[in-house]
């Protein structure tokens, strides 16, 4: 960037080990699970304490200032890390609660067909198997990795409602090209949907360039900031085209008039959100998207690459098969490194004090920036004398 004369200024290297006293599980464990709950931070603790600050004091009149007022800071934060719109993002409960809102409004009687993948999350595949009258195709792995476009291609048709697919696969790590998708999705007039829990946090998304028509993410790995709480984002020109067949308080245009004889939506993704939003989650996902901004996305996804690919050779080293993409631009921060007995394997390393997780087959290694590589060579050592 410029420096003040004009010059080219080369930005300082990020000193990583500075952000470890702000998690405090990192003085006492390494750990390496984000991909199933994020580290607290103390930030988001101290916005925790602050709701609870303002309930002892100002009780139910904190709904009327700091308490709505921290809902749309989030929201704004979340809509500049994904490139989009405050409008454009409802906080909802769940990815399952978002999901199943836009599917709710969907018609499916010219276009009964939404394709999946067989790598994808379950929550992605349930909106659609209980829906009567809705045909579900699944597109299979050629390397049980990844997934080739082509694929995809193969099985959209003009029969499409919905082309649903996951940003990062969380069976595999693998990053799948999401402008790519959506070009095949709009190619026969279907919609994009992503799942994008595996990778908002890790990974940078700008959900303007990757033509995904909704996309769904949340707090409780990658951001930092627990369970409780989604994000979903609807593209602007759609959003008023989908009239949910699920409705609650907070989705209503005129909310605060309490009319209980006619019901008309908001104008924009707030249409989406039913009832009242868990705050406490709401404050410490807030904490953890301002560590987040402060660091910044690029930055972000270039340390866990640095960690990634040293603990994928670390592996390798000791003879274990890693299930992943092939390139290291298409692999995220998790690892599935095959594993004879994965759960006992766990839990030898949480006698260590080293927390991973385990999926049928697999330990599952995922760092995120605030670990060293002295914490990915020491799982390494201590996974290796888990074998025979």
């Amino acid at each position: 960037m410029p420096g003040r004369d004009g010059t080219a200024q080369i930005a300082a290297p990020m000193d990583w080990t500075k952000w470890r006293a702000e998690f405090p599980i990192l003085a006492r464990r390494t750990y390496l699970n984000s991909c199933s709950l994020g580290a607290l931070s103390r930030q988001a603790e101290m916005r925790i304490a602050q709701f609870h600050a303002q309930w002892h004091d100002m009780g139910a009149s904190a709904w009327y200032g700091p308490w709505l007022e921290t809902v749309e800071s989030l929201r704004s934060r979340v809509a500049a890390m994904l490139h989009a719109t405050p409008a454009e993002i409802a906080l909802t409960a769940s990815t399952s609660v978002g999901l199943s809102s836009i599917a709710s409004a969907l018609d499916y009687r010219a276009r009964p067909r939404v394709v999946l993948a067989e790598l994808d999350f379950p929550t992605l595949a349930y909106q659609w198997l209980v829906r009567p009258g809705v045909d579900v195709v699944y597109v299979k792995s050629d390397d049980n990795a990844t997934i080739d476009p082509a694929r995809y291609a193969d099985a959209v048709d003009e029969r499409t409602a919905v082309l649903a697919v996951s940003h990062v696969f969380f069976t595999t790590g693998a990053i799948q090209d999401l402008r790519v998708l959506a070009d095949v999705a709009h190619a026969k007039g279907a919609l994009l949907v992503v799942d994008a829990y595996q990778s908002v946090g890790q990974v940078p998304v700008d959900v303007h360039a990757s033509g995904a028509d909704v996309l769904t993410t949340g707090p409780l790995k990658w951001l930092l900031g627990g369970p409780g709480l989604a994000y979903l984002y609807v593209r602007e020109e759609l959003i008023r085209t989908l009239t949910p067949t699920m409705a609650g308080w907070f989705g209503a245009a005129r909310q605060f008039e309490f009319d209980t004889r006619a019901f008309e939506f908001q104008d924009d993704a707030r249409r989406f959100e039913l009832g009242t939003p868990s705050l406490p989650t709401v404050h410490a996902a807030l904490g953890g998207q301002e560590i987040i901004d402060e660091i910044g996305m690029a930055a972000i996804r270039e340390r866990n690459r640095t960690l990634t690919e040293r603990l994928i050779d670390g592996v390798h080293a000791h003879g274990f098969r890693v299930r992943a993409a092939p390139a290291a631009e298409t692999r995220s921060a998790i690892v599935m490194i095959a594993h004879d007995d994965p759960a006992r394997a766990v839990q030898r390393l949480a006698e260590q004090d080293i927390i991973v997780d385990w999926r049928p087959g697999h330990v599952r290694v995922s760092p995120h920036f605030y670990n060293t590589e002295e914490e990915i060579d020491r799982v390494v050592d201590a996974l290796a004398r888990t074998r025979p």
